[in-house]
């Protein structure tokens, strides 16, 4: 009886039953994102390995929303403690070299192994439209359902090399939420190689046999920074072409200083697709992780990583902070006016603008 008289009101107030739950229900939803978004909420969450908090927490990270921001470093400071217990790897090469399938039979490997590894892809941006496809999730099939993986493609955006401009702060939050390898892939071209590094404990080049990349085909720097090169599609009729490689860069190799690691770069081959040689590329990185340890060459790269990393951040605070004053802004719009004129240099225009007081 009751519930029909309540029935009998909703009604008469010309509220239907369906309708007030509905109302129920998005106030019950708000309630719990809200919940959700709460920063300590947010790093216990990570901390038990949440993966849905993870990936709210890395969207803060990468907002250019000053309260986001805000929320993003007490959330990075709370995980900080938990961090740098991974093995960071950096993986590049040129489009084409079968970076995704390579990741994806790397990653399975490990994972088979009771590893949990993330795998931070960096999509490059569009210089016309600003967009980007972001489909390493879809070229990832297997990967992507494994319990023990995560896949974060991001936008390049503007920055230095089309790496992302957070990526650094999303591998402090991929280690507190218990991941043991940090796979870091680059867009495979300009200087995006360099950043990466610079973030890395390992650094790992694909390479090509036959396609016209072998030695005369690659920037010397790139060589110096890797610590192996692996010629990935040795397989099938192209085995032959790839052992030739492999020759050539164990030989061109011996050319190059010594690094400060002290590590002798490596040369193996691959097939990511038949699934061949990816065990012995991560013996190789253990091999490599035992050796700067025993050396104290791994902590010391961290530490200079560390360090280059806090110059980066002060530098791109300063910038933005220059360009976002309102005087700065209009004076901008002024020089930019003046040099369209044929009234001004650019370099003269510069100086103008950094000598405004505030």
């Amino acid at each position: 009886m009751a519930k029909k008289n309540k029935s009998a009101l909703q009604e008469k107030e010309g509220v239907s039953i369906s309708e007030t739950t509905n109302k129920a229900s998005i106030a019950s939803f708000k309630q719990k994102r809200k919940t959700k978004l709460d920063s300590n909420s947010l790093v216990t969450s990570i901390l038990n390995q949440d993966i849905t908090a993870l990936s709210r927490a890395i969207t803060l990270v990468e907002s250019k929303n000053s309260t986001h921001k805000a929320q993003a470093n007490t959330i990075l400071k709370a995980c900080l403690p938990h961090a740098n217990k991974s093995v960071r790897i950096g993986i590049t090469g040129v489009p084409g070299v079968g970076k995704s399938t390579f990741i994806e039979a790397f990653g399975k490997h490990l994972t088979a192994q009771g590893k949990r590894v993330a795998v931070l892809a960096i999509d490059p941006s569009s210089s016309i439209t600003k967009g980007s496809i972001l489909g390493d999730k879809t070229r990832m099939e297997a990967l992507v359902k494994d319990d023990n993986a995560f896949i974060r493609p991001s936008a390049s955006g503007d920055s230095l090399g089309g790496v992302a401009r957070k990526t650094r702060e999303t591998i402090i939050l991929c280690e507190a939420a218990g991941f043991d390898v940090i796979i870091i892939e680059t867009v495979g071209v300009g200087q995006s190689e360099t950043t990466v590094h610079s973030m890395v404990d390992f650094f790992l080049l694909l390479k090509l046999s036959g396609a016209g990349d072998e030695l005369q085909g690659i920037k010397r720097g790139i060589i110096e920074m890797a610590d192996t090169i692996a010629i990935n599609k040795a397989d099938g009729d192209n085995i032959k072409q790839a052992k030739l490689a492999q020759v050539e860069f164990k030989r061109a190799l011996h050319l190059y200083p010594e690094k400060a690691s002290q590590w002798q770069p490596k040369v193996t081959l691959c097939s990511a697709l038949e699934n061949q040689g990816i065990e012995d590329i991560w013996n190789i990185i253990l091999d490599y992780v035992r050796t700067t340890t025993k050396s104290k060459y791994f902590q010391h790269n961290r530490l200079e990583q560390n360090t280059f990393w806090l110059i980066q951040t002060v530098e791109n605070q300063l910038k933005s902070n220059f360009f976002s004053t309102p005087k700065i802004k209009k004076a901008l719009k002024e020089q930019i006016q003046l040099l369209e004129n044929n009234k001004t240099t650019p370099f003269a225009a510069a100086d103008y603008l950094l000598g405004i007081k505030d």
